[in-house]
């Protein structure tokens, strides 16, 4: 893959073989991200789970005190009081079966999470093939399958982001914008961090964080001191 210029420059400014402390990454990570754009700071946390296992899956939610930096736009499925519950609380789109052939038939995507109420999940299914290979697919896990729809879209907005697995057992999470303060970045950080520790699976033995890497969305990885974070 060729690198440009500034990534390659970047590459100069740290040492690839050094552990960093939290702080120190967010610095190096920051002056790193000098795109045109105001560039995602993400986390990937590479776990000593196996996925395979039901007993080795993680996945969650949690509330960024600072947000993600990013407006995100909220559809829920909802019926009666529930879909006037929701458009009071700021969700972009509502609805139930009807928007079923906007999605599946015309591709209609333009959300970022999908919240459902229980008694919509039926509905919500039949859009599983869709909606699931993009990781939107409602979970109560992540709190997204909830008859409180205020508190969800709420803290949606307020910065809640889902954690999981990908296939290869690695997390990648968004904790804000490269224009975000470092301390913004470290409280986002250390809130994150905290919660997929607590969320470790009691079957996965030996090491659970293989390693942990600060990037920004154009800017090279730094690694993390993990035995720091345990």
């Amino acid at each position: 893959m060729k690198r440009g210029k500034k990534y390659i420059e970047s590459l100069k400014k740290y040492d690839k073989t050094v552990q960093y402390d939290v702080a120190e990454a967010i610095s190096l990570v920051k002056a790193n991200a000098t795109a045109k754009f105001d560039e995602t700071i993400e986390v990937h946390i590479r776990t000593g789970c196996d996925g395979r296992h039901a007993d080795q899956q993680i996945r969650g939610a949690v509330v960024l005190p600072h947000g993600t930096g990013k407006t995100v736009k909220v559809l829920v499925f909802a019926k009666g009081v529930k879909l006037d519950e929701a458009q009071a609380a700021g969700a972009d789109y509502v609805g139930g079966e009807e928007l079923l052939p906007k999605i599946q038939n015309e591709g209609w995507l333009d959300f970022d999470v999908v919240v459902a109420t229980p008694d919509m999940m039926g509905v919500v299914g039949r859009l599983g093939r869709v909606l699931g290979p993009k990781g939107l697919m409602p979970n109560p896990k992540a709190g997204t399958v909830t008859m409180d729809v205020t508190k969800a879209i709420n803290d949606i907005k307020a910065g809640k982001i889902e954690y999981r697995l990908d296939k290869t057992n690695i997390i990648h999470v968004p904790i804000g914008k490269a224009s975000f303060t470092e301390d913004k970045l470290n409280d986002n950080f250390q809130t994150l961090i905290g919660a997929i520790i607590k969320a470790r699976p009691s079957a996965v033995k030996g090491q659970f964080l293989k390693s942990v890497t600060i990037t920004s969305t154009m800017g090279p990885g730094v690694k993390l001191n993990t035995a720091k974070l345990v």
